[in-house]
């Protein structure tokens, strides 16, 4: 079943919702009780909301044991960044990055934000490749 982009993106409206993603990209696969510990909410209302980020198909689950881990869906976080990258005006057509003219015509507030945005991406990506180093010994 494919879920229609509004309400994929009704689902991302949630902040907590939002926050589950963002713990599942940099940390790999996670119970609901790492989760709820992580950003300080209740197990069960972790569960309601893998519940609803999984019938989106925006997360998948395998249960091992006793334990379900959550992980994010590849395919469906590249399908809901196509769907932004056809309504994006930043002028980086997906890549992420201002165009050079963008780069020429921005005011140093704007660049500051752009910055500290990359500065926040690059410790993430940092951060789930120390753990992935670590896993591996």
């Amino acid at each position: 079943m494919k879920t229609e982009p509004s309400e994929i993106f009704k689902v991302l409206s949630v902040e907590t919702r939002v926050k589950i993603i963002g713990l599942l990209k940099a940390h790999g696969s996670l119970g609901a009780k790492d989760i709820a510990a992580t950003i300080g909410i209740t197990t069960a209302a972790v569960s309601q909301h893998l519940k609803i980020l999984k019938q989106a198909g925006l997360v998948k689950s395998e249960r091992k044991g006793y334990w379900i881990p959550y992980s994010i869906d590849e395919k469906a976080m590249d399908n809901c960044r196509r769907i932004l990258n056809e309504v994006c005006t930043c002028g980086c057509q997906g890549t992420g990055k201002f165009r050079e003219f963008e780069l020429e015509k921005s005011s140093l507030e704007s660049l500051k934000k752009y910055e500290k945005e990359l500065r926040n991406k690059l410790s993430t990506v940092r951060e789930r490749v120390k753990k992935l180093e670590a896993d591996k010994k």
